[in-house]
């Protein structure tokens, strides 16, 4: 039991550096862009959503009981899924931006999406 739990810790936290992480590298590919009236609007929404998965999940892993715990991780994936919706519109506004680089981010987004999904199926049959 006690392993088990410390595996448990041990994931929680590295899901929480990870989307740290993640929101950190979105600002530093989001300081590349020029400032113009898209990119502000874009990269506001953007850096917000990114910031927003992390934050969510830190709240989940805090929660008051398991509906609480479903709910946070439903909204982590939310802004999740928006922040993909978001780098497929600064990749337009923007195209000669760092395509590889954008392309990494986006996959990284869809894997936090599915990481999260994955835990949510999971929790509501436990």
């Amino acid at each position: 039991m006690i392993n088990n739990q410390i595996t448990n810790t041990a994931r929680k936290f590295d899901l929480e550096d990870r989307t740290t992480e993640f929101a950190k590298k979105v600002i530093r590919l989001c300081k590349e862009y020029s400032n113009n009236p898209i990119n502000y609007r874009l990269i506001g929404q953007l850096v917000g959503s990114a910031g927003s998965i992390g934050a969510n999940y830190r709240e989940a892993n805090d929660a008051l009981g398991k509906k609480d715990f479903i709910l946070r991780l439903r909204i982590a994936r939310k802004e999740a899924k928006e922040t993909i919706h978001w780098l497929e519109l600064i990749s337009e506004a923007n195209p000669h931006s760092n395509e590889k680089e954008l392309e990494s981010i986006k996959q990284e987004a869809v894997e936090l999406k599915n990481i999260l999904s994955a835990i949510i199926n999971k929790s509501e049959y436990v």
